[in-house]
């Protein structure tokens, strides 16, 4: 199951950097696809929460 309507995925960009996301199911998050930014934005009750300040380096 996605976490967001694929529909809206192919549009979203990361905040920071403006490269694509991609979802990672098991995390509920999703992730720049930035080799340099790389940062990881939650998804709350089906939300994207694209705020910099929200997001984390994955490890």
């Amino acid at each position: 199951m996605s976490l967001v309507e694929p529909s809206l995925l192919e549009i979203l960009a990361c905040p920071a950097c403006h490269a694509p996301l991609r979802e990672d199911d098991p995390a509920a998050e999703l992730l720049c696809t930035s080799d340099t930014c790389g940062l990881a934005y939650p998804v709350r009750d089906d939300i994207p929460v694209l705020l910099v300040d929200e997001a984390r380096r994955p490890a």
